[in-house]
């Protein structure tokens, strides 16, 4: 993301950490240390810092944003005279693989849990709605996991469909990232939240609308917030060859792991296997689907180095 500039022709309000820190003017802080530590991804950095001058103004914005939309959703029931059903605020969060997206899920989940009127907030990941690896395999998609294709998309748009319909309850697959697959027969069952986040690289991903002007729809209709994390190039390659020789340590030791022989070759070997996997799979998804999407975020979370987020750009009204 381009440094501060507001123009008067940005659709953004961009906020330094200060600028943005002091949006939370008395929301209270109502997770604890040990609570925030176990919110923290693998390879990711959280502190109650953090949560106070990040997490907590978007929280106090998300109130506002979900307390306006039940205001309008009552104001169409009485308009059209009907009685439908809760319609769940949908909040997608985008972004690089090992940018942080799956800690500032846990920790968006886990405040808004926690606001007065103790809403249910569920979370889902999209990956599992990546086809099973046998059928990547057929169809020679192996090396693309992760790219839109690699998607059940009509599954995952059919789910999204039963969530905002109201439909009780609505089942998601499970992925399993020890075996690196989709868990046969294991689902979530999404029963009616206030709120459901929904996590994944591409979920701000639109394709090319039809020349019949027929409607197709995309993941990122059903959002009613969105967030993008962003992070230099460089950094997320650090970040990603970091984590890839963490596991190496850790989770790939346990002979399920899909990358188990990784545990096997030296610190050197994985570090070449890390770096080739980023830059011939990762960081073309990034440039080809995932960072161009970035504009179409609501909100756009600009992390440093230090995964610390120095910079926030909200989309004007």
């Amino acid at each position: 993301m381009e440094q501060r500039v507001e123009d008067g022709l940005s659709p953004y309000h961009v906020f330094t950490r200060a600028e943005w820190a002091a949006r939370r003017e008395d929301t209270p802080m109502t997770l604890t240390p040990e609570e925030v530590a176990h919110l923290q991804a693998f390879n990711d950095r959280l502190s109650m810092r953090e949560v106070e001058e990040i997490y907590l103004p978007l929280s106090r914005l998300l109130s506002m944003y979900v307390g306006a939309a039940q205001r309008l959703f009552r104001a169409m029931q009485r308009f059209l005279r009907t009685e439908d059903a809760k319609v769940p605020y949908v909040i997608g969060i985008g972004g690089s693989v090992a940018v942080g997206k799956s800690t500032t899920a846990r920790v968006l989940q886990a405040l808004l849990a926690r606001w007065p009127n103790v809403p249910k907030v569920d979370l889902i990941t999209t990956d599992g709605f990546l086809f099973p690896n046998a059928v990547l395999e057929r169809e020679g998609l192996m090396q693309k996991k992760g790219f839109p294709e690699s998607y059940d998309l009509q599954a995952l748009l059919h789910f999204l469909t039963g969530v905002k319909a109201g439909r009780r309850p609505v089942r998601a697959p499970v992925y399993s990232h020890l075996v690196y697959d989709i868990v046969p027969g294991d689902y979530v069952e999404i029963d009616r939240p206030d709120i459901l986040i929904v996590e994944g690289l591409n979920v701000l991903q639109a394709g090319r609308p039809p020349r019949d002007g027929k409607a197709i729809p995309f993941v990122s209709d059903f959002f009613d917030f969105s967030v993008y994390i962003d992070a230099d190039e460089a950094v997320l390659e650090t970040w990603y060859v970091d984590r890839f020789l963490r596991l190496r340590n850790t989770a790939f030791r346990d002979p399920m792991s899909y990358f188990h022989r990784y545990s096997k070759v030296s610190e050197q070997e994985s570090r070449e296997t890390a770096l080739s996997l980023w830059r011939n799979i990762n960081l073309v998804n990034l440039h080809e689907n995932i960072l161009p999407t970035r504009q179409r975020a609501s909100l756009i979370l600009q992390k440093g180095a230090d995964h610390l987020i120095e910079q926030v750009a909200l989309r004007r009204l």
